[in-house]
């Protein structure tokens, strides 16, 4: 198990800790990413709107979300405020309403709030050089952005033909599973029999009843 810990959700989690403090712009866009390649199914549409500016904007307003430092366009927004984003839209995804969630949040610190959004995403979250953000319009600002836009310019570049390693991982009779190396769930998801066990659930979904 030795080096396990830094394939723990929170562990990742934490990792985006070194790219604050954001513009609202990018928070959103940021969250907006987390949110797309997690691996929780929204219960009804609302629930699938990503963060806009303007409800960041509402969610400070009603005390969800802590004023950012500074005001206008100079605003930035810390660590705690990404959490606190994106818990709200991981309750709402869930079905949990804007009033239960104004209650929850009253006095939640920052510790909690991290545990509560890294359990819920679990292993579908990603470390930041691997998430696919998109970006709209200009490209992000300061350190943040000049990290992802590195990242978003190293795999635009990268040769698809180039080698690569794969990991198998049997399934059951007839279906294997092929895992690039690079690919997170290798580099961070549960072991190849967990990963095996999900896949046959997920078939056994997709057979027709008997």
């Amino acid at each position: 198990m030795t080096g396990a810990p830094q394939h723990e959700p929170l562990h990742v989690l934490r990792e985006y800790r070194n790219l604050a403090p954001w513009s609202l712009r990018d928070l959103a866009s940021l969250v907006g990413a987390i949110l797309d390649t997690s691996a929780i199914t929204p219960i009804n549409a609302a629930a699938r709107a990503q963060p806009s500016e303007r409800a960041i904007r509402f969610y400070v307003t009603k005390g969800l979300v802590s004023p950012p430092e500074g005001r206008g366009t100079a605003a930035t927004y810390s660590y705690r405020h990404f959490l606190q984003l994106l818990w709200i839209k991981l309750r709402q995804m869930e079905g949990t309403t804007l009033a239960t969630i104004t209650k929850e949040m009253k006095d939640q610190t920052g510790d909690v709030l991290e545990r509560r959004a890294a359990q819920a995403l679990g292993p579908s979250l990603l470390v930041p050089d691997r998430l696919p953000l998109k970006s709209k319009g200009a490209p992000p600002r300061g350190k943040s952005g000049r990290a992802l836009t590195a990242w978003l310019e190293r795999d635009a570049g990268r040769d698809p033909e180039s080698s690569s390693s794969w990991r198998r991982i049997p399934v059951g009779r007839g279906v294997e599973l092929h895992v690039e190396t690079a690919h997170p769930l290798a580099r961070l998801g549960p072991d190849d029999a967990a990963v095996a066990e999900a896949v046959r659930q997920a078939l056994a979904k997709l057979m027709p009843a008997p």
